[in-house]
């Protein structure tokens, strides 16, 4: 039986220790440890993108690292993007203006991927917006919505 391991790390801003078990997941961390259920499990094998969270400040798959492989570091997930008082950050309220989302189990992971990829590249082409999410996964919206939300959001 495997010790339990001490990690502390940033998430959303605010400092958290935690004693987890070696195998447990960022996702799984996330979710039921800290209760930030907004970073959605599809695929649980980093496919689907669903679980997207910034480690860093970069797009990582949150259900393909282990949570004490980021002792140390800042995770950022969808509830850290809302700005003062709550507010929607600039991609959220494009996503919104842009009915870039249906049933929204993809949306944490793309609203994450998009706010790394719009600070790389402010001002991307239609091709580039398209390009900047092509590793998340929608089954429903056929992503016009959402490139249309990325543009938006670069305004």
């Amino acid at each position: 039986m495997s010790a339990d391991i001490d990690v502390a790390l940033i998430v959303n801003g605010a400092g958290y220790r935690a004693r987890v078990p070696p195998r447990r997941l960022l996702s799984d961390f996330l979710r039921h440890d800290l209760g930030l259920t907004g970073t959605h499990v599809g695929c649980e094998h980093g496919v689907c993108g669903a679980c997207t969270v910034l480690l860093d400040g970069v797009p990582v798959r949150s259900c393909l690292l282990l949570a004490a492989t980021v002792d140390g570091q800042e995770v950022t997930t969808v509830e850290g993007l809302a700005g003062p008082g709550g507010s929607l950050s600039k991609v959220q309220q494009a996503f919104q203006d842009a009915h870039g989302l249906q049933c929204g189990f993809c949306t944490p992971g793309f609203l994450t991927t998009i706010t790394a990829g719009l600070r790389d590249n402010p001002s991307p082409s239609p091709e580039q917006a398209r390009e900047m999410i092509s590793g998340n996964l929608c089954r429903c919206t056929g992503y016009q919505n959402i490139v249309a939300a990325v543009l938006k959001a670069a305004e």
